[in-house]
């Protein structure tokens, strides 16, 4: 059975994300609104892929944990937070998107699932997140300085699902016409401390349930520091660093009959082999 409600840790179901820390960072991000850059770029791309689909959405439903730039993107929706139960009517919606938040997710078949049962017949589900290598160098320059003062390792940068993985997830909640495809976009820094401080502004600092909670020491993300100039430096800029955020779009449809679907096997009219000459021909 997909699970729809908050895992239980007395349960022994692990769990991801430290909920109350996520929701205070994404509180302190939303009272800034100094790094939303990756939200509007998020929108931007949204907006484009809906016009391309050439069709109007007139009921629209948001799940996203930073509200403001997609309230103001779609000021017509309604605007939900990504919470492991959301707040959404059954059938009540012929767009769903769920925003930059599905990372974050413990159960993440679980949010789209509930995504799929607000849509009617032949409505679009749509997800925007980081996936992929996104802040790859990051993780890379943190794993190796921890390593190298402590002998140990803490997570401190949230995992990133691939692309097939994450396009999978559209089938396993029922949705048809799956599609998962990404983009990539370079940013560059003038070092890790400031990328770091960009992260924090934008909500996405570490939240993960099983952090250390105790205060990394200087000398870790001075060494990070050095070995991310190392092996991210930015090649239109020297002195700086670049690192890349994948974007990952999912989209799918909830199942409705005026649907195409695929032919059952033996039903085909042409052999492959007859279809493939003509088509040559």
């Amino acid at each position: 059975m997909l699970m729809t409600r908050p895992p239980d840790p007395a349960a022994g179901t692990p769990r991801l994300t430290d909920r109350a820390a996520l929701l205070r960072q994404r509180a302190r991000a939303a009272r800034t609104g100094t790094a939303d850059w990756l939200h509007r770029l998020a929108l931007d791309e949204v907006q484009d892929r809906l016009v391309d689909i050439n069709r109007d959405f007139t009921d629209v439903a948001v799940v996203t944990g930073l509200p403001g730039p997609w309230q103001a993107g779609f000021p017509g929706a309604r605007v939900v937070a990504d919470d492991p139960v959301l707040d959404l009517a059954p059938g009540a919606f012929d767009l769903v998107i769920h925003a930059l938040s599905l990372h974050w997710a413990d159960d993440p078949v679980g949010q789209i699932v509930q995504c799929a049962r607000a849509l009617r017949p032949d409505g679009l589900f749509l997800a925007i997140l980081p996936g992929g290598e996104t802040l790859a160098p990051l993780r890379a320059a943190l794993t190796r300085a921890e390593v190298e003062l402590t002998g140990g390792l803490s997570p401190r940068l949230l995992p990133f699902g691939e692309i097939r993985d994450l396009g999978a997830l559209l089938s396993r909640a029922g949705l048809a016409l799956p599609v998962a495809d990404q983009m990539t976009q370079l940013v560059s820094y003038r070092d890790l401390f400031h990328l770091a401080r960009d992260l924090r502004a934008m909500g996405e600092g570490n939240a993960l349930a099983l952090r250390a909670r105790r205060f990394a020491t200087r000398s870790l993300f001075a060494r990070a520091a050095a070995i991310l100039s190392q092996i991210a430096a930015d090649p239109q800029e020297p002195g700086r660093i670049q690192v890349g955020f994948d974007l990952v779009v999912l989209t799918g449809w909830a199942p409705a009959d005026s649907q195409p679907r695929p032919l059952r096997p033996g039903t085909a009219r042409m052999p492959l082999a007859e279809a493939l000459a003509r088509a040559r021909s």
